[in-house]
């Protein structure tokens, strides 16, 4: 009889299938030690590094700057596939994906060709965007030098990849612009705290960034707007959750690897002792067909939004943010994370119930498997996206304007309170 001890995704694109096959040997790799890094909680370096040596980190650059030249279809693919390996690695280089991807959004190529030839050279960006304060306030500040280009100063929290990258993409206050800088993650004055004490995606360096008088040369600023004018990006907030997305739908078909792996050599089962071995058991089959479908649901779903992401993005490097096709696809993200996150979610808890208490052993650590897809969960909690759904549906409100909204009212209110300040 013939077992498939693996599953397999759905799709058939010739160019996916040469890339994963490209791949696959670098993300056998970092599977073989997935368990070991959770275990002892082992910063994930040489997986990250394999993936630098292997081109995955310079796919989406052009292929006239050295880069893979791949569509956002592929990418998903084999992000999925990876966060098949493990599930931090897609998470520790997504800010180094965010930061090419704005710069391909970029009009004018010659502007950002430096950028892109770091990357294609091996070089790996972490991001440094999240403050205690509010969603909305930046504290960390930009101060003119004398003698040209600025100083950097503050904090910075959830500045996930950062502990694994070579330069640090900023976002800081000068005024009433919003500046984006990129420094080096070494640079004198940058400390990198290992700190993120999530219960899941543990390594993924998701922690504290100080800045302390950071140099910042005028060559480093990537973007300028002011607060009041920050534009509404609806191709970009659908991205960032993507990645999130084929996240999940990798951890979705981890799920049911281990199931298999963990079924099919056992001779005892819990439903019926000694009638027959689990493999053979129509309850254990059950699970697994159920496990199956939920993973191939979740990573139908994702691939889905990647298609459509693809469709659109000549459309939001050239034509007007607010086209009705951008929009669709963030629409489209939103409803994807409700039922992706759920199934998933459902997966981590189902995949107990084909083995008993020999599954909560924490030699398998299988419960990692809901930790992360939990964790991941708690990134743009999908109770708001889904109210934020129903509100586009019934008012028109696109989710993007809440966030130019906010940034617009913090920058009234800086302008009424600084004539009372005086």
């Amino acid at each position: 009889m013939t077992v498939t001890a693996a599953p397999t995704s759905p799709g058939h694109d010739p160019r996916i299938e040469a890339l994963r096959a490209r791949f696959r040997p670098v993300f056998a790799r970092i599977a073989e030690g997935a368990v070991a890094r959770e275990q002892q909680r082992q910063l994930a370096y040489d997986a990250v590094g394999w993936l630098r040596e292997a081109g995955f980190t310079a796919l989406r650059v052009p292929e006239d700057f050295g880069g893979g030249g791949v569509r956002l279809t592929e990418l998903f693919a084999l992000i999925t596939e990876l966060a098949t390996a493990d599930s931090n690695l897609p998470q520790i280089i997504r800010a180094h994906f965010g930061f090419v991807e704005a710069l391909l959004a970029e009009p004018d190529r010659a502007k950002v060709a430096p950028w892109l030839r770091l990357v294609a050279d091996g070089a790996i960006f972490g991001a440094a965007m999240a403050e205690q304060a509010s969603v909305t306030s930046v504290t960390t500040t930009l101060t003119p030098r004398l003698q040209g280009g600025w100083r950097l100063d503050g904090h910075k929290y959830y500045s996930t990849g950062t502990l694994y990258a070579d330069w640090i993409s900023v976002i800081a206050a000068e005024g009433d612009d919003r500046v984006l800088v990129a420094i080096e993650a070494d640079a004198p004055g940058v400390e990198r705290v290992d700190d993120w004490d999530g219960f899941g995606q543990r390594l993924t360096g998701s922690g504290t960034t100080r800045f302390d008088g950071v140099d910042v040369p005028a060559d480093r600023v990537i973007a300028r707007n002011r607060l009041a004018e920050l534009p509404s990006e609806p191709f970009f907030t659908a991205f960032w959750q993507q990645f999130h997305l084929a996240t999940l739908a990798g951890i979705g078909r981890a799920i049911l690897r281990d199931a298999i792996a963990f079924t099919l050599p056992r001779s005892r089962t819990f439903y019926r002792p000694g009638r027959s071995v689990p493999r053979e058991d129509a309850v254990v089959q059950r699970v697994i067909g159920r496990l199956s479908a939920l993973a191939f649901s979740a990573e139908t779903l994702a691939a889905r939004v990647a298609a459509s992401l693809d469709a659109v993005a000549e459309l939001h490097r050239s034509g007007p943010r607010r086209d009705a096709r951008l929009v669709a696809v963030e629409i489209e993200a939103y409803q994807a994370q409700q039922i992706i996150l759920e199934q998933v979610l459902e997966a981590a808890n189902l995949l107990f119930e084909v083995g008993g208490a020999s599954a909560v052993s924490q030699t398998r650590a299988l419960d990692r498997h809901w930790r992360n897809a939990r964790v991941l969960a708690s990134h743009n909690p999908a109770n708001q996206r889904e109210r934020d759904l129903g509100d586009w549906y019934l008012n028109g409100v696109l989710p993007a304007d809440l966030w130019a909204r906010n940034h617009a009212a913090q920058a009234s209110s800086a302008q009424q309170a600084e004539p009372a300040a005086r």
